[in-house]
C-alpha cells in the first residue's frame, strides 16, 4: 500500500512539515542546548523522537510561550 501525494493536500494536514530541530528552538527562545534539553526533559516543552533525532512540533513551541506569558501576567 503507498502513501497518498502529498500535492493538492492542505498545510494543516502535513504536521510532519513543521517540525522544529533543537538548534532552531534554541535560536527561536535564544537559550543554550542544555537549557532546551531541560525544557524537554522536565516535559515543559513536548517533542517527538524519530530514530535518534528530537523534533519540536512547531505548535508545541507556540503552547509553550503562551502558557509562560500567562504565567508571568498572572
Amino acid at each position: 500500500m503507498t502513501s497518498p501525494p502529498l500535492t493538492g493536500l492542505h498545510p494543516e494536514a502535513l504536521p510532519v512539515l513543521n517540525l522544529l530541530t533543537v538548534p532552531q528552538v534554541m535560536a527561536r527562545l535564544q537559550l543554550g542546548r542544555s537549557a532546551v534539553y531541560d525544557l524537554l526533559r522536565t516535559g515543559q516543552l513536548a517533542s517527538i523522537t524519530l530514530g535518534r533525532a528530537r523534533r519540536i512540533p512547531a505548535p508545541a513551541l507556540t503552547d509553550f510561550i503562551r502558557t509562560r506569558l500567562e504565567q508571568e501576567a498572572a
